[in-house]
């Protein structure tokens, strides 16, 4: 019985290198070595694969993700795999791949599409040879998959049971979606779990996105005045972050709440037309385009270090940025320096892409093991019920198990209501 599992093993390994489109299948060893250090510090997403192994949710589903390669996300396709899917993997940024995980995917039996610094084109097509497979399931990140299903690959609609979708970006297009009524499967908002929004968001987003800078600069951060454009939780995140490091913090919003919020937790807050004249660092986090424009670049001093922490690389305006440019030249990795005809030069962080993972690691091992635990339960719960074509919240049991299981792994206990604790709080009386 052990030979024939191993036997079928390596053929399912066999089958997986044949049908994948990936840079060299020999990094994998370096790429197990990574997948294996994130493991050990993801016991809630390990508490979900001894789930999965027990009960099988996805045996004879095919799960398609869509997410940034790294070793963090490779541990959630694996233990997805473990539940009995077959399972296919495409990058959701041209950047953030690591081309020796995606290796060691492969090796370990999933079928990948990916490598680092592919051209749009590139990009467009492993998309589509992920959906060849003709997913049952999708894991979504910025919303690409869902895009694709609903235009150009809408053959495939009829056998897709749903999803899940990891972003504020991604849920922002699946909102617009679904009050067109134009989903035609029903899909999960994991981002906006509390035990998603609160954590990954705010402190794996604030984290990230300083470990990138500071490794990718160099510079100091302390004393220098660092704009932060979007107070959301993602902006929150970078500019708790930011004070911590010394620097003084201005937030430019265009929510008036959330431009009160920002005040009251100490920042200035200013239109970022006057805040490009005066920041040193400034790093978007909007989900919207072209926030950092031409007018903006005119006026920042010499230089000055721009970074985009939102999903897709268009909050800055590199095209504006390209024609003010006398030169253009790259000084250090991931750092293109435009020279303006004032003679100021202006520092661009990874072509205006996710910083934190395309010049870095992406978020904390331990924040995306609360995420990838909440992705990895949301498809099952898609798998065994039957859902409306619509974009639905996280059930509430699954935002509070996954919590609660990080409790548990750090062996922290915490208190629970008593009965009459709960009748007087459910009455109105």
């Amino acid at each position: 019985m052990k030979a024939e599992l191993e036997a079928s093993l390596d053929r399912q390994n066999e089958d997986a290198q044949s049908q994948s489109t990936i840079r060299d299948i020999a990094l994998a060893p370096a790429g197990q070595k990574k997948i294996d250090w994130a493991r050990r510090f993801m016991p809630v997403l390990g508490a979900v694969r001894d789930d999965f192994i027990s009960r099988k949710p996805f045996a004879g589903k095919r799960l398609t993700l869509c997410l940034h390669l790294e070793a963090k996300t490779a541990w959630l396709a694996l233990v997805c795999q473990e539940g009995g899917a077959q399972v296919t993997v495409a990058a959701s940024n041209p950047l953030s791949t690591q081309d020796d995980v995606v290796a060691a995917l492969v090796a370990n039996g999933v079928r990948a599409h990916a490598w680092y610094g592919v051209s749009d084109d590139e990009y467009e097509r492993h998309l589509h040879l992920a959906l060849d497979t003709r997913p049952d399931l999708i894991i979504d990140d910025g919303g690409d998959l869902v895009s694709l299903l609903h235009t150009t690959r809408r053959e495939l609609l009829p056998g897709v049971l749903g999803g899940a979708e990891e972003t504020t970006t991604g849920v922002l297009r699946l909102k617009a979606m679904d009050r067109e009524g134009s989903l035609v499967f029903p899909m999960i908002a994991v981002n906006d779990a509390r035990s998603k929004f609160l954590f990954d968001n705010r402190y794996g987003t604030g984290q990230s996105v300083w470990d990138a800078l500071l490794r990718t600069t160099n510079l100091m951060v302390a004393g220098k005045k660092v704009c932060v454009v979007g107070y959301g939780w993602c902006g929150k995140g970078v500019a708790l972050r930011a004070r911590g490091l010394g620097a003084q913090v201005v937030v430019c919003e265009v929510d008036a709440v959330k431009a009160n919020e920002a005040l009251m937790d100490g920042h200035e807050v200013m239109p970022m037309l006057r805040a490009a004249a005066e920041a040193d660092f400034f790093i978007t986090v909007t989900g919207n385009k072209n926030v950092i424009g031409g007018e903006h670049f005119a006026v920042m001093r010499d230089g000055a270090v721009l970074a985009n922490a939102g999903h897709f690389d268009v909050e800055i305006d590199k095209r504006a940025l390209g024609e003010r440019a006398v030169t253009r030249s790259v000084v250090r990795p991931n750092v293109e320096q435009f020279v303006l005809p004032n003679g100021h030069r202006i520092n661009l962080l990874a072509e205006g892409r996710l910083v934190n993972l395309a010049a870095g690691d992406g978020h904390p091992i331990e924040v995306m093991d609360m995420s990838f635990a909440l992705q990895a339960l949301a498809v099952d719960y898609v798998c065994g019920h039957k859902l409306d074509n619509r974009l639905y919240a996280v059930p509430e049991e699954i935002d509070d198990r996954v919590a609660r299981m990080r409790l548990e792994s750090l062996n922290c206990p915490i208190d629970t209501l008593s009965e009459a604790q709960k009748a007087y709080l459910e009455s109105w009386q």
